[in-house]
């Protein structure tokens, strides 16, 4: 099937949505309007509450939040790292006329619009919220920039005790767009598909906050574990505080699923990512599995060959696989009682389609039948051609799994023809 045929074909009544669905019913009876910049408007009551289904387990769960937790499935559940993008044509066109990533990201139609638009197209098995690691900085203290060349930009960094004196308990309603953008996702979505949201691991956010942006280096905050451990520890600590309720939030509004991104977590050696990462995310897996036992939570760390097992002692439910990591080595390593995600090679996207086909098999048999969700070794890249990534998704919907089999051995066939 090709994109053009797939797209007419899976958009059906939802095509309405585009440019004009904040007018839709569905939008008018949440009580919501639209936002006019990410700096203005309140989008909705502060009241506003909605009943999800989050805390037990159900047979109408959808495909990725059963194969998360590690049920049986009949074949293997689908979604793509920055899956809404730039690699796509109407998320380009949508941005010349607004060309502010912030204002993309903070506005509550514009980040269900452009959340929703790889689910027209592609009916991927999970939705992720358009957003970013650093969104929520300024509901506790930390202002920062998005500049064209750099980057993101943090004007005052924090190095010291006195620094650390602009942080303040995260204040959720200057996160509402967030809010708001997951529940209307999660009634445009229902079960037919997992929402999910997302958040920096306490050591990644860090690394911008010390750093002032982003770095190849890391000196700053690698030196700062020996010369100014407490305070690290102290930053290290509001961030686990802050980015565990932002989490609840987010389950709250409505999302199946919530993945920590500790995207420079592989940046530290091992022993260094044990003292200086992993205690933080415990300590959120922690405060969330409390209140949300149920509610899977994955872990991806980008060069995070080294740190496999040390990954699994965190309490999430799922570790994620970059693409240096050979999944059946992988899953020998972690073991069956953990779910993994990934971990095809974002390149091959770039190659002729029967390789890509070739690469998703081997990825899913080498995975097993059981606890895996697919996905890329790391997010889509600029130009990856749309045919690619529909194919990518017909592929992992043709696939069924020998639900016949009760055991595994890695590396044999789990699949029927």
């Amino acid at each position: 099937m090709g994109f053009s045929t797939l797209t007419s074909s899976v958009c059906c009544s939802y095509c309405s949505l585009g440019l004009g669905w904040k007018s839709s019913s569905l939008f008018l009876s949440l009580n919501f309007r639209p936002s006019k910049n990410f700096n203005g408007d309140l989008l909705s009551s502060k009241s506003q509450k909605f009943n999800f289904p989050r805390a037990c387990a159900s047979p109408s769960d959808p495909l990725l939040v059963k194969a998360a937790r590690g049920d049986r499935v009949n074949r293997p559940p689908a979604w793509m790292m920055r899956q809404a993008g730039r690699y796509m044509a109407v998320y380009r066109k949508l941005a010349v006329k607004h060309p502010s990533f912030r204002e993309r990201s903070e506005t509550t139609d514009l980040i269900v619009e452009i959340s929703l638009q790889p689910w027209e197209a592609f009916r991927p098995d999970g939705v992720i919220i358009f957003s970013d690691i650093l969104t929520p900085l300024p509901a506790f203290g930390v202002p920062f920039d998005i500049e064209e060349v750099r980057g993101p930009v943090i004007q005052s960094p924090i190095r010291s005790e006195e620094d650390l004196k602009t942080l303040h308990p995260i204040d959720l309603e200057k996160l509402h767009f967030v809010g708001e953008s997951l529940r209307i996702l999660r009634k445009e979505v229902g079960e037919r598909a997992a929402v999910l949201g997302f958040v920096g691991a306490p050591w990644t956010i860090a690394t911008y906050i010390v750093e002032g942006g982003t770095t190849r280096t890391y000196t700053t905050i690698k030196s700062m574990c020996h010369t100014a451990p407490r305070l690290l520890r102290a930053l290290l600590s509001h961030l686990a505080k802050a980015i565990a309720e932002y989490i609840i939030f987010q389950v709250d509004a409505g999302a199946h699923c919530i993945q920590i991104f500790d995207s420079w977590g592989g940046q530290l050696p091992p022993d260094m990512w044990e003292r200086w990462s992993k205690p933080y995310i415990d300590e959120m897996v922690s405060v969330v599995k409390k209140k949300f036992p149920q509610m899977p939570i994955v872990l991806y760390i980008n060069g995070n060959g080294g740190l496999l097992e040390r990954m699994k002692g965190t309490g999430v439910d799922v570790i994620g696989l970059d693409w240096t990591v050979d999944m059946a080595d992988g899953r020998k390593r972690l073991g069956s009682d953990i779910s993994i995600q990934g971990n095809v090679d974002p390149a091959y996207l770039f190659s002729p389609l029967p390789a890509l086909e070739d690469e998703i098999k081997r990825v899913v048999e080498c995975a097993g039948p059981k606890g895996h969700i697919l996905n890329l070794g790391h997010g889509v890249l600029v130009g990856t051609p749309e045919e690619a990534v529909a194919h990518f998704f017909n592929v992992a919907r043709s696939l069924k799994f020998d639900t016949q089999v009760d055991s595994y051995v890695v590396g044999s066939s789990n699949l029927v023809a």
